[in-house]
């Protein structure tokens, strides 16, 4: 089969920057490689265009087209061009496309067009309480009606699009996937009192209240350490430039001393200092299905984090991690102390948790997931 995956964000080091969108991407483009896919990746809004191979992957680069008032429409039209060109030389047999911001709300595909719910900017803004912009809600519900089949990556996901969309969509559940050979574990090299937290330095994953959790930590066990990493994000709420700076007033002076921010800093290496913690902290407001966690649960490590919605898809409480909800500063603290002080526990919530990886998150069974999906509505096109 010949898939495509339109996307705003691929990690590479050619197409800039990416998130949780780029990364699961890449995970599900190697799991389908593995099983004789043949995978292109279209990456629009990029600085020039470009086709490349990364690992067997064919990396499309498309540049925006930019033109007073008509810029979103003409570039829509561009992709629609691009896609159906392939189709016509018979190098893709469907297309999947993101729920974020609606990329594919005016466009009309000669292939299956599939949308996988990562979570859209409506999504977002509704479990962060916040407005959205009306013209993003328009386009993200308009790609949804367009569609041909329909992912999400929770259940949770699902049901919330459904409700604040208005739709009763039949969304099928494939969760994201990661390569558990490449995420392994030598059980040995962790640091005692040490926390660590991945991800973007931004309000949504709960880095506002992740001082006030670490200022109870750090009253009950002085000699605990914070790593964290991930790029600073501006703070939408109030327009302050850098997401850490709020952080920094809020540790107390005896806590802050025992931070360390490395900013953002090659996924690959990563890898270390999800080794090196004791345990792994994510209290997040909004998610859909983090990848981040599942590299964590890979790496056998204890996890404290979010209870909110998503989070139950992922972690069994008091099983192979422990779910607070973010505001419960307390008791947060309390459960990373307990783990702290219990490493029999500590061991075996992370064998729990990357057996539940292996089970259920790996790269080859969330490729085969999806790829029997695609099959479907294939057949149901023909």
């Amino acid at each position: 089969m010949k898939i495509a995956f339109l996307t705003p964000e691929y990690p590479h080091s050619k197409t800039g920057s990416s998130g949780g969108i780029g990364t699961s991407i890449k995970n599900l483009a190697k799991g389908l490689s593995l099983q004789n896919c043949i995978v292109h990746v279209l990456v629009y809004g990029q600085n020039e265009e470009s086709v490349f191979e990364d690992n067997g992957v064919v990396i499309h680069q498309i540049k925006n087209i930019k033109f007073k008032g008509l810029s979103w429409y003409l570039t829509r039209k561009k992709i629609q061009n691009y896609i159906n060109q392939l189709v016509e030389n018979k190098e893709i047999d469907l297309v999947e496309a993101p729920d974020w911001t609606g990329i594919t709300s005016f466009i009309k595909t000669k292939c299956p067009m599939v949308i996988k719910l990562h979570g859209s900017d409506t999504y977002f803004c509704h479990l962060e309480q916040r407005s959205v912009k009306w013209i993003n809600k328009f386009h993200e519900k308009r790609a949804l009606n367009n569609a041909d089949g329909f992912i999400s990556v929770s259940q949770y996901t699902a049901d919330v699009t459904n409700t604040i969309f208005g739709l009763n969509k039949k969304f099928t559940v494939i969760p994201n996937g990661i390569d558990a050979t490449t995420f392994t574990s030598d059980g040995n090299s962790a640091e005692k009192n040490t926390i660590l937290y991945f991800g973007s330095i931004i309000r949504k994953k709960g880095l506002l209240e992740l001082p006030l959790i670490f200022n109870e930590i750090i009253q009950k066990n002085p000699n605990t350490k914070l790593i964290l990493i991930g790029k600073d994000i501006p703070d939408i709420s109030t327009g302050n430039p850098s997401t850490w700076a709020m952080m920094q007033e809020l540790f107390t002076d005896d806590a802050l001393k025992n931070v360390t921010y490395l900013g953002s800093i090659p996924h690959q290496e990563i890898q270390y200092y999800i080794q090196q913690a004791a345990v792994c902290v994510f209290p997040s407001f909004a998610e859909a299905f983090p990848i981040s966690w599942l590299e964590a649960m890979a790496m056998e490590k204890a996890i404290v984090a979010s209870n909110i919605g998503w989070a139950k898809e992922v972690i069994d409480d008091a099983e192979n991690g422990f779910l607070i909800h973010p505001k419960n500063h307390q008791e947060f603290a309390e459960k990373i102390v307990e783990l702290f002080e219990n490493a029999a526990v500590q061991k075996e919530f992370g064998k729990n948790a990357r057996n539940k990886v292996l089970e259920k998150f790996s790269q080859e069974s969330v490729a085969s997931q999806n790829l029997e999906y695609y099959k479907s509505i294939i057949g149901l096109k023909n």
